[in-house]
């Protein structure tokens, strides 16, 4: 593919309203980018618009690149680190505001490399998000295939010490599930709430056409993950690592391929729930690939995967009727 250009061209004559997006996507988990630098503006119509699957462009979300300095949240991340001199405007497929998206950081910063605003060669990306400044580096993936790796910040079990201890603090009801679940919340900068279940069979019988009712429902709502875990294995440099299966519902989307904050949240918790001596890697197996979690000794954990650029669109707004 060419790289997005930062002007937009007509798409069929007679048309000034265009909009230049690019389409990426992270183990599947599918978005629309937009350089921010042309001065567009995002709004729920126009989000829900360019992701619709039928009538738009298609994605789980919409995710904007602008300069930190031209957003109200970019200050709080210049003033952790003024490095942070790009941000990730992200918006779920509804429209609604989402603090951040783990596989969108990485689409993200393929398109900022794509856009030739970030050369890996130079160092990390540093990007503002609305849940804090993230780092991405390049990294080898299992095969030594080209991953990024995402620093995502600290992490912590909302129910605090006492969830710790008895596995849960919460309970979610899944639609061809026959009882609730007991399930643990844990933060990555969004909420989640992670379950366990006996089986593959289990997991391929839960109905996520429908959202999970999870109660106490937190206050901004919360992505859903069912998990199985896979037990242990040894990597070839001998480092212990853990194997989950994953399915994700995630607010103001539904069920998507791959959820990368929902990946590292599985992984917190089945690593909770297996005591202190299990792994602090973690492979998470996902409808749309593989991505790996680790634990890091500073309290922050990382998000490894791969990321693609598919596509360089210019969009008729008046045909999506925005």
């Amino acid at each position: 593919m060419t790289a997005p250009a930062s002007t937009s061209t007509p798409a069929t004559a007679g048309t000034d309203r265009v909009l230049r997006v690019s389409k990426g996507h992270g183990t599947q988990n599918d978005f629309v980018l937009v350089d921010g630098r042309t001065g567009t503006a995002l709004d729920a119509q126009l989000v829900q618009a360019l992701a619709d699957r039928r009538a738009g462009v298609g994605g789980d979300g919409v995710i904007r690149l602008v300069a930190s300095a031209d957003l109200p949240e970019g200050a709080a991340v210049l003033a952790e680190d003024p490095a942070a001199t790009w941000f990730m405007d992200y918006r779920n497929a509804d429209g609604s505001i989402a603090e951040m998206c783990g596989n969108g950081v990485r689409v993200v910063a393929e398109y900022a490399r794509a856009l030739g605003l970030w050369d890996p060669a130079g160092g990390e990306l540093v990007l503002g998000t609305r849940a804090g400044v993230r780092r991405v580096r390049e990294a080898a993936g299992p095969a030594g295939e080209a991953w990024y790796a995402v620093d995502m910040g600290p992490w912590h079990l909302p129910g605090g010490a006492d969830a710790a201890t008895a596995g849960a603090d919460a309970q979610v009801t899944v639609a061809g599930l026959d009882v609730p679940r007991a399930a643990l919340s844990v933060d990555v900068g969004n909420p989640h709430t992670v379950l366990a279940l006996a089986d593959d069979a289990e997991l391929a019988a839960a109905d996520l056409t429908r959202a999970p009712a999870v109660e106490p429902l937190p206050p901004h709502g919360t992505n859903v993950e069912l998990v199985v875990p896979l037990g242990e294995d040894r990597a070839a440099d001998g480092t212990v690592v853990g194997r989950v299966r994953m399915r994700v519902h995630e607010r103001g989307v539904g069920e998507t391929r791959s959820c990368g904050t929902g990946a590292c949240a599985a992984a917190l918790a089945v690593r909770a729930w297996a005591g202190p001596q299990s792994p602090d890697v973690w492979l998470v197996d996902v409808p749309g690939g593989t991505v790996r979690v680790a634990v890091l000794p500073d309290g922050h954990v990382e998000l490894a995967g791969p990321a693609v650029l598919v596509a360089d669109l210019d969009v008729d707004l008046d045909a999506l009727a925005v």
